[in-house]
């Protein structure tokens, strides 16, 4: 199995399992429950093949994206305890996912022919349009849009991703050295409270 490909999995279990984490705190049932994470989980890479008009979009065609969304559930609803607990490492996670949705994505469309300026903004699209549409239905105030660093570390870490495959780096080196990027900008805003400017009336 393809390592992009299995890292692309566990980025939507991940995802999925954060959709969940916000439903259950809006007291929502076990369907609404299972929605939200499933757009959290596959919304971003719907948003980019729509866009791509790549069809089917890759969750229709592929069994093991709908299946890894149909495992977090019932994971999230037995170690819930487990995982309020370990909110700094599901931070961690999310990060990694958001890292390899930015890789993944960008590469559909560098495969696709899209130029790579716009493959940049691909691969922001497949990391954070899940997160947005989450957050709508959950009525909050999509993360994006606030003041915390989220897609621009996912831009830095698409356009890492893009100079290093042009200088030649081992693909495998490249996904790892761009999640290690995206995950380090993240941290630090997070750690030193580095935040995009407001704008003002």
């Amino acid at each position: 199995m393809d390592l992009l490909y299995t890292l692309d999995l566990i980025g939507t279990f991940v995802f999925a399992i954060s959709g969940l984490r916000v439903a259950a705190k809006k007291q929502m049932d076990l369907f609404g429950a299972t929605v939200i994470g499933f757009v959290t989980a596959v919304g971003g890479g719907t948003t980019r093949d729509v866009l791509l008009g790549s069809y089917p979009v890759a969750w229709v065609q592929d069994l093991y994206y709908p299946l890894a969304i149909v495992i977090a559930v019932p994971f999230t609803l037995i170690f819930r305890k487990y995982i309020v607990n370990l909110r700094r490492t599901f931070f961690l996670f999310d990060t990694i996912g958001i890292a390899l949705f930015t890789i993944s994505g960008m590469q559909k469309a560098l495969d696709l022919g899209v130029h790579p300026a716009l493959s940049i903004v691909m691969g922001m699209v497949s990391a954070v349009v899940g997160g947005v549409i989450r957050d709508t239905l959950c009525n909050e105030i999509p993360l994006i849009f606030r003041k915390e660093i989220y897609a621009t570390a996912c831009l830095a870490g698409a356009i890492a991703f893009f100079t290093m495959s042009q200088l030649g780096v081992i693909p495998n080196y490249n996904y790892l050295i761009t999640t290690v990027i995206i995950i380090v900008i993240r941290v630090v805003a997070i750690k030193y409270n580095l935040t995009m400017p407001k704008m003002k009336e």
